[in-house]
């Protein structure tokens, strides 16, 4: 919109007001997402079941043993050094949930079923605040089509993702899953092989490794005047392009890379903001 000169802009962003029904929130926490990928492999190939059932260690049966040991129907996580990681609630945090607008009837209505681990309203909204989870999003290379196959898969890699909170280390997560799901895989036995790793983690600091030049611009943006007018602040640019990107000319550009680490810059620079007040730690 400030691109193409819109002229509501500045009106717009100095009188915008909350347009929703419902009661309003401030939003002032996330979690970040670990996502984790466990590979087991045995065969040279996928086999029939009718020759090789009994007769070969099949990777998808090591595979679920191993994860069915990672977290409790519960949605208790039960690897050694994940919940030791999370800060105790205090009487300030726990006081926060009394007032929040929030019922069982509408948590059912999003599920679509009464499904929900706990049967009141904190605990429930503590499960999904303020407390790391572990859920599994699928198995690639086993079937999953409608019919009855019966072919024994060679491979198979199970994934799942933990949502992290804040004060847990990425690092130590990380080391944590691996070590759990290597312990679990060696009680097992099995001559079929393992690999664990991390996709990507919710990493929210220093992403480039260097430090930035402190540069001033030829050009206008004069919405940035808006904001600070605005909100009584001032305005920081934190800009993704590079030189050679073309502003506003023929074949305008934007590399990946900039694009992907610019984001996650942006992420970056909001939590060590957050992070200098962490005001959740007075209450």
């Amino acid at each position: 919109m400030e691109e193409y000169g819109w002229e509501g802009l500045d009106e717009l962003i100095k009188t915008i007001k909350w347009l929703d029904t419902e009661k309003p929130c401030l939003t002032y926490g996330l979690r970040a997402c670990n996502y984790y990928s466990v590979e087991v492999a045995g065969p040279g190939a996928d086999l029939h079941s009718g020759m090789f059932g009994g007769v070969a260690q099949e990777p998808t049966t090591d595979l679920v043993k191993v994860l069915s040991s990672l977290v409790g129907t519960d949605g208790k996580i039960q690897i050694p050094g994940i919940m030791e990681q999370v800060v105790a609630v205090t009487r300030g945090e726990e006081d926060l949930y009394a007032g929040i607008s929030f019922t069982m009837e509408a948590l059912y209505e999003s599920l679509g079923s009464k499904t929900a681990i706990f049967d009141d309203e904190k605990k429930t909204l503590m499960g999904r605040w303020r407390y790391p989870s572990l859920s599994f999003h699928g198995v690639e290379g086993a079937f999953s089509g409608p019919g009855a196959k019966t072919v024994i898969p060679a491979k198979v890699i199970g994934k799942f993702s933990i949502r992290t909170v804040p004060d847990m280390d990425i690092d130590e997560t990380n080391t944590c899953v691996f070590k759990h799901v290597e312990e679990q895989f060696s009680k097992l036995k099995s001559k079929n092989t393992l690999k664990v790793y991390a996709q990507h983690t919710g990493k929210w600091w220093s992403e480039y490794g260097v430090d930035p030049d402190f540069t001033r611009e030829g050009g206008s943006i004069p919405v940035a005047v808006t904001f600070e007018e605005a909100t009584g602040k001032n305005a920081l640019l934190l800009p993704m392009g590079t030189s050679t990107d073309g502003a506003h000319s023929i074949n305008e550009k934007l590399d990946m890379r900039n694009h992907v680490e610019g984001t996650k810059l942006l992420g970056t620079y909001l939590h060590c903001v957050a992070a200098e007040l962490q005001p959740w730690r007075y209450l």
